[in-house]
């Protein structure tokens, strides 16, 4: 009996599917990327997700009050220490966050309006808002369309510094990945348009992603909006791009610039009554 106990206890008789150890070796990566893409996939077919429109922005673009509460608190700190450099840069930066808080409010305002429209016109599965799952622009997106009672998609991703899904997320839409790819290709697959606010590095790399994708013909023109052209101007300068000829002059209007929910919401609706 011993024998066949220790047999029973050893590693190598737990059955594969059920060997967490084994699955995340290095050389089972094809297997996890081929499960993280039909995990979501399957969940989505099943709940009846047909289209999608996606919204990207920064995690630190937050609501007004929690913007000026942080503004407030490091304003306290520089007060008790003038002069610290530090400080004043934070400080500095605090401010310009709370004048981009008001990007919140447009995400969260657009969400609403495309998930009631879907709701009113019976597009049950379309249009769906599809946010990283974080805080922030896409904490908004997803919380416009949860207060619309429309489900609402968060693609969240497992980074050394744990990000914990927003709670406005429907659960049964709510994905963990691990793979940024995966998560790339998830975002992209449904989407019907693509939304940008100010972001950082992630914003930039799932946009510029978007765009080589429609410029390079692998996936269909989409709509592509960036919201707060002042920013995005700074950012990244297309017409510059075109005029030193690395980019042609007609993939600058690959882009469309917009600063109000109405504004997007009208962008996107004329370019699918355009294009039919």
């Amino acid at each position: 009996m011993e024998k066949i106990q220790a047999l029973l206890d050893s590693p190598a008789y737990i059955r594969a599917d059920d060997d967490a150890k084994f699955l995340h070796r290095d050389e089972l990566r094809g297997t996890r990327l081929q499960l993280e893409y039909l995990k979501p996939e399957l969940t989505l077919q099943e709940h009846g997700i047909a289209s999608t429109i996606v919204l990207f922005g920064g995690t630190r673009i937050v609501r007004a009050d929690a913007a000026r509460r942080r503004l407030d608190a490091l304003t306290s700190q520089l007060q008790a220490s003038p002069g610290d450099a530090d400080l004043e840069r934070s400080v500095s930066i605090a401010k310009t966050l709370v004048a981009k808080s008001r990007y919140y409010d447009v995400a969260c305002e657009f969400a609403h309006r495309v998930a009631a429209w879907t709701k009113e016109t019976g597009r049950e599965g379309e249009f769906i808002i599809t946010t990283g799952g974080g805080p922030g622009i896409m904490e908004a997106g997803n919380k416009g369309a949860h207060e619309a009672g429309v489900p609402t998609i968060g693609l969240n991703i497992s980074l050394p510094l744990e990000q914990h899904p927003n709670p406005y997320i429907s659960p049964d839409l709510c994905f963990q990945f691990r793979y940024f790819a995966i998560r790339k290709l998830h975002f992209i697959q449904r989407a019907r348009a693509l939304v940008a606010f100010p972001g950082g590095f992630g914003t930039l790399d799932e946009l510029f992603n978007a765009l080589c994708l429609v410029q390079t013909g692998k996936m269909q023109p989409i709509p592509i909006v960036l919201v707060g052209r002042e920013f995005w101007r700074a950012a990244f300068d297309p017409d510059f791009l075109a005029a030193e000829g690395v980019i042609a002059p007609g993939d600058v209007d690959l882009i469309h610039y917009a600063e109000t929910a109405e504004e997007i919401a009208d962008y996107i609706r004329r370019w699918y009554e355009k294009s039919g």
